[in-house]
Order: structure tokens, then C-alpha cells, then sequence
């Protein structure tokens, strides 16, 4: 099965363009005002209609009431949405219900007992990202390029399909996948060459790479 590519943190045409060009699954639109990547309604409007049917789009939001979700929704119409924060079990499916939108629920990880949360979040939403929990103090939940020990993950069952997130890039991406058995991956930082700002050939090279171990996986 070929490993699923999330782009995330998209936040111009060009970066658009660089991952569909690419090839990836996912692109990533950024709700948040902590961070670089955050979009205004016009910019995601436009981003979004640049996007569609040609890739799902993904909108991230984090702890946001249910008018700025509508808010999101109504701007970008995105395929999936992102919930990043402290959201609980109940408040994922609350939203997932009100806007009949499937949910990604982002889940931080430091430690294996942080795994003790994941059945009841399997059960409210339809896929899960596990990423590496924000530095103390941060303003932001994700995209500060940080990792946790990948093979926590190795051989847990999950019954939702899965991204790896935490400080991927193009040189280390295949080694976290073997590392986590991780079904799909998902990047932000590690395809910029400075906060928000997307290069287009490191996205290239980061597509290619997880597309790479994909294939190296299939031959062991």
C-alpha cells in the first residue's frame, strides 16, 4: 500500500503547485493565529480552489470554537479537518457531527504511556497524527520541527489510518518510516527554508523520499 504524503502549512500558490506537482495526498491549510502559516478566509479561499479535486485538503485548527470552525469551513470547504489542540474524545466527535466533516486528530507524544489516550480517540474521529509534543511555552501545538522516538510506534495497533508528523524531512523520512511502521507521513517545517515559507524542491525531495522507502519496504 503506498505510503500516504501530507504537505501542511501550505500558505502560497507556488507551494500549492510544488506539492500536486509532487505528488502528494494531503495539503495542509493553516487556521491558527500563533502561526507563520496561518491564512487568512481570501488566502485560503484561493489556495483552496487551486487545490481542489486534485488533492484532499486539510484544515488545521487548534481549541477553535464553532464559529471560526464555520468560519474555516465556509472559506476553505476542506475535505478533512485538523484538530491539533487539547480537544477532547467528545469534542472531536461533536465536531466531526456538527460539521460533517471527517476529522484528523492530532495526538502529541513524548513518552509510550502518552499512547493510553489513543482508543477513545480512535473511536470519535477518522484518522489520527501522531506528532511530537510542543517545546514548553510554545505559542503553537505543531510545525517546530521537533520528533519524538518514532519507534514508539512500531507494531501498535492502530484501527484508524495514521500520519507521522514531528520534525520529518527529506533526509531522515524513510528511516522514520521503517523506525514506526508509519502508514503516512506528514510535514511542515522540514520543507521550508524559513518559518511558513515552502521550498519547492525540498518538497519534491521529501515526496520522493517517503515514495522511496515505500518501495524499499516492498522489497525486504
Amino acid at each position: 500500500m503506498a505510503i500516504q504524503v501530507k504537505i501542511c502549512g501550505i500558505t502560497s500558490a507556488e507551494a500549492a503547485d510544488a506539492a500536486l506537482h509532487a505528488g502528494a495526498d494531503f495539503a495542509g491549510l493553516a487556521f491558527h493565529p500563533g502561526s507563520p502559516r496561518n491564512l487568512k478566509p481570501e488566502q485560503a479561499a484561493a489556495l483552496a480552489a487551486r487545490l481542489r479535486g486534485r488533492v484532499r485538503i486539510v484544515a488545521f485548527v487548534a481549541d477553535a470554537a464553532n464559529d471560526a470552525i464555520a468560519a474555516v469551513v465556509a472559506a476553505a470547504n476542506p475535505d478533512f479537518l485538523q484538530l491539533h489542540g487539547r480537544e477532547t474524545p467528545q469534542r472531536v466527535g461533536e465536531i466531526r457531527e456538527r460539521f460533517g466533516k471527517p476529522v484528523i486528530k492530532a495526538i502529541a507524544i513524548a513518552e509510550a504511556p502518552d499512547f493510553a489516550q489513543v482508543p477513545a480517540y480512535e473511536a470519535a474521529a477518522d484518522m489520527l497524527l501522531f506528532d511530537a509534543k510542543a517545546p514548553q511555552g510554545a505559542s503553537r501545538p505543531g510545525g517546530h520541527g521537533a520528533a519524538f522516538d518514532w519507534q514508539l510506534l512500531r507494531g501498535r495497533k492502530i484501527s484508524k489510518p495514521w500520519l507521522l508528523a514531528g520534525g520529518l524531512n527529506a533526509e531522515n523520512v524513510a528511516r522514520a518510516i521503517a523506525s514506526a511502521g508509519a502508514p503516512g507521513v506528514d510535514v511542515s517545517s522540514g520543507v521550508e527554508t524559513a518559518p511558513g515559507v515552502k521550498s519547492a524542491q525540498m518538497i519534491r525531495e521529501f515526496v520522493a523520499a517517503a515514495r522511496s522507502a515505500q518501495f524499499a519496504g516492498a522489497r525486504s
